[in-house]
């Protein structure tokens, strides 16, 4: 605040604290105390304002109205009680002083409605609204403080002030009328404003009309109610305070978005309170009826009755009054709603609640990061890492589910205007971005599983290239050469040789064949050394030697050792099944790259009805396919041959 607005806003409560000391125990403490609220509202609005926005003379006003009320009204009334309790002097003028306090108010009431939001007027022909308030003013004034009728106002039960002859009551009458014209008519701008206005204009115009429609509700109640029901006053005097604090808010804009939640939840609870009242009266009548005179039966029953119907109740007056009142929220939520159900039916998938909350909010540059488990660099929900820039003015919202941080919206600062809709929107989409952040780990682990699995299969075929180069050049060769060793003693020795001894020799002969046989197949079950050439020329050469026809295509492009590995055994268990079990009298084995995936088929024209079971052969090729990440299908109708396809990832 600046100093004289800061001197406004003392002077004012210096008046309310000396017009509570005054009037202490001399009048209900709570009539003592709830009127410096409405003086501290208002001249502490004003001065918020008014510091802010000196040019706007709304602010003025509005401490004019406080300073006014705090020593016109409240001081000259605490004084007026002490100096009749006491014999002070001057106690019946501070009481007749206090009788027309409220009338001069109405001059910057009607100021303030016709300046708001931004301290002009829509034109100058709204000024007649300001003279016509002016004139009713200066006659219901007089008419009203000069009245004999008034006397009720003083200790005395007299107004010494009273002129007799002096027309009061119908000066008082017609001044009135003039003002309630003018009041009415204050309001008018304040509809046109909202019709013609912006964004933030409107939602200005909104708060004013929140404060207005919950005064014009409890005011009416003060004739009727106000000396058989004193929180009735309590009531107008809060209702009455709220318009300063609700003009403070939408000039200053601070949560100015948030009229739209702040109406819906008014509208909402009042309905709710009726409603409720209306069950709880009910019930006490019809329980009343059922139990006899037994009140404390009926009452428990009926509070049960009402807190039952509490929060089903509230629940879908909050739905029906959002629709009405804060569409844009209602919306939002229902987008996000009806994603979630689709989510649960399988119709969708988690990562779109990007997508959700920026057709729900209205933001197309909008980003949902997730923060791994384990740590680390924040990521999309795709699972890619995702740098964060402090310094490129778009704000950070928390996204928590079940009391965990799952990680951050990323939008335009802009997007706080919007008040609690933000949170109250990733609140109810906080399980789709947490199964998505689940669903990224889990592929990441994945990943891991397969890589490992990948360099397992790749160590078992390179220990298995050694083994059959140990066996080929050492085991296999040194049996060679002992049978041409035996042969050529068998040549040396000649006729002379004993036949047994040459029987010997012949059976050490085949026993050496057959072991290298052994070792031959033994070998064959290695990576073979014609996959040194490439995938097409292993398949060729095992085609040649297959006991039926088999035609090949395949392509020559070059592939990961350990993916050519195993499509060439996928290939020979394929071919061998076709050989063994189909009775088949072709075969056709092709094998090519399709977006960046070694696809490999073999297709017999055999019986058909082939099936994987367990501890089968093409069980353990499922496996062998399965561990370096690739997918094997079986398409084998009866009468109609089989097909096998094998797809392994490789580099593009």
């Amino acid at each position: 605040m600046t100093g004289l607005t800061a001197g406004l806003f003392a002077l004012t409560l210096v008046a309310e604290a000396g017009a509570v000391a005054l009037a202490w125990d001399l009048e209900p403490r709570w009539d003592t105390l709830i009127y410096v609220v409405f003086s501290g509202a208002m001249v502490g609005a004003g001065a918020l304002i008014a510091s802010r926005h000196p040019r706007n003379p709304i602010g003025w006003l509005l401490c004019a109205i406080g300073l006014e009320n705090a020593l016109a009204a409240d001081l000259a009334q605490g004084y007026g009680l002490r100096a009749a309790a006491t014999g002070w002097p001057g106690g019946t003028l501070a009481e007749w002083v206090v009788t027309w306090s409220w009338l001069p108010q109405a001059i910057p009431i009607v100021l303030t409605f016709l300046l708001f939001p931004d301290g002009r007027l829509l034109g100058r022909r709204w000024l007649i609204v300001v003279w016509v308030a002016a004139v009713g003013l200066a006659l219901a004034g007089p008419g009203w403080s000069f009245d004999s009728g008034t006397g009720s106002e003083f200790v005395a039960g007299v107004n010494p002030y009273a002129v007799e002859g002096l027309p009061t009551a119908a000066m008082f009458s017609v001044g009135m009328t003039l003002l309630v014209v003018a009041m009415v008519a204050s309001v008018v701008p304040l509809v046109l404003r909202f019709r013609r206005s912006s964004d933030v204009e409107r939602q200005q115009v909104k708060w004013v009309a929140l404060a207005g429609a919950v005064a014009v509700v409890v005011l009416p109640l003060g004739p009727v109610l106000w000396d058989r029901a004193p929180i009735v006053r309590v009531l107008i005097a809060l209702s009455l305070a709220a318009l300063p604090i609700s003009m403070c808010v939408a000039i200053l804009r601070y949560r100015l978005y948030d009229v739209d939640v702040v109406i819906s939840h008014t509208v909402a609870y009042a309905a709710i309170t009726l409603v409720l009242a209306a069950v709880y009266s009910g019930t006490v009548v019809l329980l009343g009826a059922a139990v006899g005179h037994s009140s404390t039966w009926a009452t428990a029953g009926a509070t049960l009755a009402a807190a039952a119907a509490f929060r089903p109740l509230r629940d879908r007056l909050q739905r029906v009054v959002d629709r009405r009142f804060n569409r844009a929220r209602f919306d939002a939520l229902q987008r996000m709603a009806t994603f979630l159900e689709r989510l649960r039916a399988g119709r969708a998938v988690p990562e779109d609640v990007e997508r959700v909350l920026r057709e729900a909010l209205g933001v197309e540059d909008l980003d949902v990061r997730v923060l791994p488990p384990n740590g680390g660099l924040a990521i999309d929900l795709y699972g890619t890492p995702v740098a964060d820039d402090p310094s490129d003015g778009r704000e950070r919202w928390p996204i928590r589910h079940a009391g965990t941080t799952l990680g951050v919206m990323v939008a335009p600062a802009d997007l706080t205007r919007r008040g609690s809709l933000v949170p109250k929107v990733l609140e109810a989409g906080a399980l789709a971005v947490e199964i998505a952040r689940l669903r990224v780990e889990l592929r990441r682990q994945l990943g891991e599983v397969e890589a490992s699995r990948a360099r397992i299969v790749s160590a078992a075929n390179d220990e298995r290239r050694r083994i059959e180069r140990d066996l080929h050049d050492g085991a296999q060769q040194r049996l060679v050469s002992i049978g041409l060793a035996l042969r050529h003693a068998q040549h040396a020795l000649g006729p002379a040789a004993d036949g047994e001894v040459s029987r010997t020799l012949d059976d050490a002969v085949a026993e050496i064949t057959i072991a290298i046989d052994e070792l031959r197949k033994l070998a064959g079950g290695l990576r073979p050394a014609q996959l040194d050439a490439g995938l097409g020329p292993a398949l060729r050469d095992l085609a040649r030697r297959a006991p039926l026809p088999v035609e090949v295509d395949a392509t020559t492009d070059r592939f990961p050792t350990d993916v050519e590995t195993a499509a060439y055994f996928s290939a020979c268990e394929g071919l061998t099944n076709a050989v063994k079990h189909a009775r088949a009298t072709k075969v056709v084995l092709s094998a090519r790259r399709t977006e960046g995936r070694l696809v490999l088929s073999v297709a017999d024209d055999g019986v058909g009805g082939a099936v994987a079971r367990n501890g089968s052969g093409l069980t353990g090729l499922s496996d062998r396919v399965a561990a370096h990440g690739g997918t094997l299908r079986i398409d084998s109708s009866a009468g109609r041959g089989t097909t096998l396809s094998a797809e392994f990832p490789c580099a593009l």
